[in-house]
């Protein structure tokens, strides 16, 4: 009984009073770039919350036109007029995007194609975390399809405009979570063997690998691009499990807001001088150590070749 008193009501106690010091110490990692984004063009997706929606509006006030790429479009759209409000840019534009079904990826690379002629940056930063087992729309295991596949496949749709764009940028939103993850080939699907936190780990993992063989295989192009740890970051990522929503509550106080979760991925995004780092993985605006797995270009390789097949895309 006393345990049970000290978690409920003594421990977050401790936890408010020392939280301002110790979240101090561990949002570390400050975006200091002073480029600004006059006639370039960038999409974000995931921009109507969280980490996304920092990153959005922090592009827009630096004069970028900034598509945010939602699947909610009623949150969307209140999200584009609330960052036009407060940044007095009124190119803040919301799109329609489902990554947990190719048919809405193919539709919204179709349509900004038709209305853009450049891409300077993209940030892929959706995601879903600790869902029960689902399958996407295409039948892929909802971690995996809509992490990773979902992705690679807008990146892919897009890659050629941000060739003719470049310089340009591609930013992974992956997580210190890809150290617990493994590719598993036969297992792909998780219809063997499932597990809610593994399969969020694997799919983190196979974003890490997927920015690795992207900037092997745009070498030389003029487009670069970066995996990122955000940080443990105050989100509705964890929405789909009770136990993580009450470990979210109960440590909240440690956690990033949102603008500190962004500032990797808006560090990699803008940071001049960064191309001869293309492929790395960045945490709190520093490269970062990732794990064995992570740095395997056979697994990175064979990854990039079953994700084409998966997704109907010719293996060059």
């Amino acid at each position: 009984m006393v345990v049970l008193l000290f978690l409920l009501f003594l421990l977050p106690f401790l936890l408010y009073v020392t939280a301002p010091q110790i979240r101090k110490m561990l949002s570390s990692g400050v975006c200091t770039s002073t480029v600004q984004l006059p006639g370039k063009v960038a999409i974000v997706t995931g921009a109507n919350t969280g980490i996304g929606k920092e990153t959005a509006k922090e592009l827009a006030q630096r004069g970028a036109r900034v598509y945010l790429a939602c699947r909610d479009m009623q949150k969307g759209e209140l999200v584009a007029r609330e960052i036009q409000d407060m940044t007095g840019n009124q190119e803040v534009l919301a799109r329609k995007l489902d990554l947990s079904d190719t048919k809405s990826i193919r539709a919204f690379a179709k349509d900004f194609l038709a209305q853009e002629k450049h891409l300077h940056i993209l940030i892929n930063n959706a995601g879903v975390m600790m869902c029960p087992y689902s399958k996407t729309a295409d039948g892929f295991e909802m971690h995996m399809g809509v992490n990773h596949l979902g992705h690679f496949l807008l990146t892919h749709l897009l890659l050629e405009r941000l060739k003719e764009s470049a310089p340009s940028r591609v930013v992974n939103v992956s997580s210190l979570a890809h150290h617990l993850g493994r590719i598993h080939f036969h297992n792909l699907q998780g219809e063997k063997f499932y597990n809610s936190g593994l399969a969020y780990c694997h799919s983190k993992l196979a974003n890490i690998l997927f920015t690795q063989e992207l900037a092997r295989r745009l070498k030389g192009s003029g487009v670069t691009t970066y995996s990122v740890h955000p940080g443990t970051v105050k989100s509705e990522l964890v929405r789909h499990s009770s136990f993580m929503r009450w470990m979210w509550w109960l440590f909240s106080f440690f956690f990033k807001t949102p603008q500190q979760g962004a500032q990797t991925s808006l560090y990699c995004a803008l940071t001049e001088g960064l191309e001869i780092l293309s492929g790395n993985h960045f945490s709190d605006c520093h490269v970062a150590w990732v794990s064995a797995q992570a740095r395997n270009e056979t697994i990175a390789r064979r990854l990039w070749d079953v994700s084409c097949d998966l997704l109907g895309l010719p293996m060059d």
